[in-house]
Protein backbone atom coordinates (compact mmCIF):
# COMPACT_ATOMS: atom_id res chain seq x y z
CA UNK A 1 0.00 0.00 0.00
CA UNK A 2 1.12 3.14 -1.40
CA UNK A 3 1.39 6.84 1.14
CA UNK A 4 0.45 9.57 -0.45
CA UNK A 5 0.53 13.33 1.55
CA UNK A 6 -1.56 15.51 0.55
CA UNK A 7 0.71 18.91 1.52
CA UNK A 8 -0.98 22.63 1.70
CA UNK A 9 2.38 24.09 0.45
CA UNK A 10 3.16 27.80 1.58
CA UNK A 11 4.48 30.55 -0.16
CA UNK A 12 8.01 30.39 0.17
CA UNK A 13 8.76 26.97 0.06
CA UNK A 14 10.53 24.69 -2.64
CA UNK A 15 8.88 21.58 -4.00
CA UNK A 16 12.49 19.99 -2.71
CA UNK A 17 13.56 18.98 0.64
CA UNK A 18 16.36 21.00 0.74
CA UNK A 19 16.21 24.94 0.95
CA UNK A 20 17.94 27.28 -1.54
CA UNK A 21 18.97 30.84 -1.06
CA UNK A 22 15.94 32.30 0.67
CA UNK A 23 13.66 29.72 -0.10
CA UNK A 24 12.24 27.41 2.53
CA UNK A 25 12.67 23.12 1.68
CA UNK A 26 10.20 20.49 2.35
CA UNK A 27 12.08 19.51 5.53
CA UNK A 28 10.90 22.83 7.19
CA UNK A 29 7.23 21.61 7.27
CA UNK A 30 7.52 18.15 6.78
CA UNK A 31 9.70 15.51 8.69
CA UNK A 32 8.53 12.38 6.79
CA UNK A 33 11.11 10.43 5.35
CA UNK A 34 10.69 8.26 2.02
CA UNK A 35 8.22 10.12 0.58
CA UNK A 36 9.22 12.33 -2.87
CA UNK A 37 6.92 15.23 -4.26
CA UNK A 38 4.93 14.46 -7.32
CA UNK A 39 5.20 17.18 -9.40
CA UNK A 40 6.42 20.88 -8.77
CA UNK A 41 4.97 23.92 -7.45
CA UNK A 42 7.22 27.03 -7.81
CA UNK A 43 8.61 28.57 -4.28
CA UNK A 44 6.02 31.89 -5.12
CA UNK A 45 2.75 29.34 -5.35
CA UNK A 46 0.89 27.73 -2.99
CA UNK A 47 -1.32 25.16 -2.43
CA UNK A 48 -1.69 21.32 -3.20
CA UNK A 49 1.61 19.40 -3.04
CA UNK A 50 0.51 15.31 -3.88
CA UNK A 51 3.94 13.47 -2.04
CA UNK A 52 4.08 9.88 -2.20
CA UNK A 53 6.73 7.04 -1.22
CA UNK A 54 5.79 4.88 -4.40
CA UNK A 55 7.76 5.46 -7.97
CA UNK A 56 5.50 4.65 -9.77
CA UNK A 57 2.23 6.46 -8.23
CA UNK A 58 5.05 9.69 -8.35
CA UNK A 59 5.28 8.90 -12.01
CA UNK A 60 1.56 8.87 -12.94
CA UNK A 61 1.13 12.08 -10.91
CA UNK A 62 3.50 14.17 -12.66
CA UNK A 63 3.26 13.07 -15.72
CA UNK A 64 1.87 14.90 -18.67
CA UNK A 65 1.16 12.35 -20.36
CA UNK A 66 -1.22 10.50 -17.57
CA UNK A 67 -3.31 13.86 -18.40
CA UNK A 68 -4.23 14.44 -14.74
CA UNK A 69 -6.33 17.69 -14.94
CA UNK A 70 -4.44 20.25 -12.42
CA UNK A 71 -6.97 23.03 -11.19
CA UNK A 72 -5.22 26.34 -9.40
CA UNK A 73 -7.26 29.31 -8.15
CA UNK A 74 -5.32 32.13 -9.69
CA UNK A 75 -5.71 36.01 -8.53
CA UNK A 76 -4.98 38.40 -11.80
CA UNK A 77 -4.36 41.61 -12.22
CA UNK A 78 -7.70 43.50 -14.24
CA UNK A 79 -11.18 43.08 -14.06
CA UNK A 80 -11.19 40.49 -17.16
CA UNK A 81 -14.83 39.35 -18.53
CA UNK A 82 -15.93 35.84 -19.92
CA UNK A 83 -14.40 37.23 -23.83
CA UNK A 84 -11.08 37.99 -22.39
CA UNK A 85 -10.69 34.31 -21.31
CA UNK A 86 -11.62 32.79 -24.50
CA UNK A 87 -7.63 32.97 -25.26
CA UNK A 88 -7.06 30.77 -22.57
CA UNK A 89 -9.99 28.20 -23.92
CA UNK A 90 -8.16 27.85 -27.24
CA UNK A 91 -4.63 27.47 -26.11
CA UNK A 92 -2.14 30.06 -25.74
CA UNK A 93 1.31 30.10 -27.70
CA UNK A 94 4.00 31.00 -25.32
CA UNK A 95 6.40 30.86 -27.80
CA UNK A 96 8.27 27.60 -26.92
CA UNK A 97 4.77 25.89 -27.03
CA UNK A 98 1.29 26.39 -27.58
CA UNK A 99 -0.98 24.97 -24.60
CA UNK A 100 -3.73 22.47 -24.44
CA UNK A 101 -7.24 24.50 -24.33
CA UNK A 102 -7.50 25.24 -20.23
CA UNK A 103 -11.36 24.95 -18.81
CA UNK A 104 -11.26 28.64 -16.99
CA UNK A 105 -13.64 30.82 -15.32
CA UNK A 106 -14.75 34.31 -13.37
CA UNK A 107 -14.99 33.21 -9.86
CA UNK A 108 -15.89 34.71 -6.27
CA UNK A 109 -12.22 34.80 -4.35
CA UNK A 110 -12.28 30.90 -2.83
CA UNK A 111 -13.80 30.93 0.70
CA UNK A 112 -11.24 28.05 2.17
CA UNK A 113 -8.47 30.89 1.30
CA UNK A 114 -5.76 32.23 3.93
CA UNK A 115 -3.98 35.62 4.17
CA UNK A 116 -0.81 34.87 1.55
CA UNK A 117 2.17 36.23 4.11
CA UNK A 118 3.50 38.22 2.27
CA UNK A 119 0.42 39.85 1.28
CA UNK A 120 0.86 40.66 -2.37
CA UNK A 121 1.29 44.30 -3.93
CA UNK A 122 -2.00 46.64 -3.45
CA UNK A 123 -2.41 48.96 -6.31
CA UNK A 124 -6.00 50.81 -5.95
CA UNK A 125 -6.70 52.22 -9.16
CA UNK A 126 -5.91 48.76 -10.55
CA UNK A 127 -8.48 46.01 -9.78
CA UNK A 128 -8.20 42.38 -9.33
CA UNK A 129 -10.13 39.41 -10.07
CA UNK A 130 -10.25 35.31 -9.43
CA UNK A 131 -10.19 32.77 -12.38
CA UNK A 132 -10.33 29.09 -11.64
CA UNK A 133 -7.67 27.51 -14.35
CA UNK A 134 -7.66 23.64 -15.19
CA UNK A 135 -4.49 22.25 -17.57
CA UNK A 136 -3.75 19.06 -18.00
CA UNK A 137 0.42 19.71 -18.67
CA UNK A 138 1.67 21.90 -15.78
CA UNK A 139 5.11 23.23 -17.62
CA UNK A 140 7.16 25.77 -15.69
CA UNK A 141 5.33 28.70 -14.80
CA UNK A 142 3.13 27.42 -17.25
CA UNK A 143 -0.26 29.11 -15.47
CA UNK A 144 1.39 32.48 -15.00
CA UNK A 145 3.03 32.49 -18.09
CA UNK A 146 -0.80 32.29 -20.09
CA UNK A 147 -2.45 34.76 -18.23
CA UNK A 148 0.31 37.36 -18.28
CA UNK A 149 0.21 36.03 -22.57
CA UNK A 150 -3.72 37.47 -22.65
CA UNK A 151 -2.97 41.05 -20.20
CA UNK A 152 -3.52 39.44 -16.91
CA UNK A 153 -0.69 39.30 -15.19
CA UNK A 154 -1.23 36.50 -11.98
CA UNK A 155 -0.65 38.38 -8.68
CA UNK A 156 -1.17 34.91 -6.23
CA UNK A 157 -1.69 31.33 -7.65
CA UNK A 158 -2.85 28.71 -5.49
CA UNK A 159 -3.05 25.02 -6.54
CA UNK A 160 -6.62 23.66 -5.40
CA UNK A 161 -6.89 20.03 -6.89
CA UNK A 162 -4.71 17.66 -9.00
CA UNK A 163 -6.85 14.80 -10.49
CA UNK A 164 -9.12 13.64 -7.63
CA UNK A 165 -7.21 14.71 -4.61
CA UNK A 166 -8.25 18.40 -3.46
CA UNK A 167 -6.62 21.00 -1.13
CA UNK A 168 -9.63 21.03 1.17
CA UNK A 169 -9.82 22.53 4.18
CA UNK A 170 -5.66 22.39 4.62
CA UNK A 171 -4.21 25.27 5.56
CA UNK A 172 -0.45 26.62 5.01
CA UNK A 173 2.35 23.78 6.01
CA UNK A 174 -0.94 21.79 7.39
CA UNK A 175 -0.76 18.02 5.67
CA UNK A 176 -2.85 14.49 5.50
CA UNK A 177 -1.58 11.13 4.78
CA UNK A 178 -3.78 8.97 2.48
CA UNK A 179 -3.11 4.96 2.17
CA UNK A 180 -3.63 4.11 -1.59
Amino acid sequence: MARLILFNKPYGVLSQFTPEGRWQGLRDHLAIPGVYAAGRLDADSEGLLILTDDGALQARIADPRHKLPKTYWAQVEGAPTDADLEPLRRGVDLGDFVTRPARVRLIDEPAPLWPRTPPIRFRARIPTAWIELEIQEGKNRQVRRMTAKVGLPTLRLVRAAVGEWKLGTLMPGEWKELHV
